[in-house]
């Protein structure tokens, strides 16, 4: 059962002037970016597939910390939508900005010792112990923030049995994973001693699709 609060403090505004000047930046990109994102050579051969066991204790080994900007498209049988996002990622939490296309705020989805919160537009706060039902009930699609904390970053989730497949260059082209299947469609240039990070991501879980596109990459 969701919490609503009547009242809310509002948004970081901040993080809306720094989002917005991206979103400017990159709003002539957005077509290409997500409609034919690029593929390395030799990145849809499957060379093999591996099942991975969970492991133990693995609730206490969260992912790696990261901050990035990215965009976001959706679709599901209710809806069609794409927007942008920017995502902070920490051990003790994690807060995620989702934008219209225009830069406009549509929700802000947040994870600290307490659960998950979710703020609108209309600045009212929702609680849940889960992102997935809670973005589900409120924006109408789900947010699988538990796994994707690590399927952004081309790596599984420790907690569940997770099943990969592999090119010849050892990446990951796909996983799936909780119900969910992940493809990687390109990742970024790879730099020396620094692992590649996947810039284009397709996520699929039943009737819903979402598609992401990572601009800029900051591990913490």
């Amino acid at each position: 059962m969701l919490n609503q609060a009547l009242s809310f403090s509002g948004l970081k505004t901040n993080y809306r002037i720094i989002c917005y000047g991206f979103l400017l930046a990159t709003a002539f990109a957005w077509i290409s970016g997500c409609a034919t994102p690029a593929r390395q050579e030799g990145s849809e051969a499957i060379v093999k597939t591996i099942v991975i066991e969970p492991v133990g204790n693995a609730q206490s080994a969260p992912a790696a910390d990261f901050n990035l900007l990215g965009r976001i498209s959706i679709q599901s049988r209710n809806q069609n939508f794409s927007g942008s996002f920017r995502w902070r990622h920490l051990a003790i939490g994690d807060e995620i900005l989702l934008f219209t296309s225009l830069g406009q705020t549509i929700a802000e989805i947040a994870r600290d010792h307490n659960g998950f919160r979710l703020i609108t537009a209309k600045l009212e706060a929702f609680y849940a112990n889960d992102a997935e039902s809670l973005t589900e009930e409120i924006l109408g699609w789900r947010l699988p923030l538990n796994g994707l904390q690590y399927w952004i970053q081309g790596i599984h989730s420790p907690v569940t049995v997770a099943e990969k497949d592999l090119n010849n260059k050892n990446q990951v082209i796909a996983m799936r994973q909780d119900g969910w299947v992940i493809q990687y469609l390109s990742y970024m240039p790879t730099q020396p001693n620094v692992p590649a990070f996947p810039r284009v991501l397709s996520l699929n879980y039943e009737d819903l699709k979402l598609r992401l596109v990572i601009d800029n990459w900051n591990t913490e």
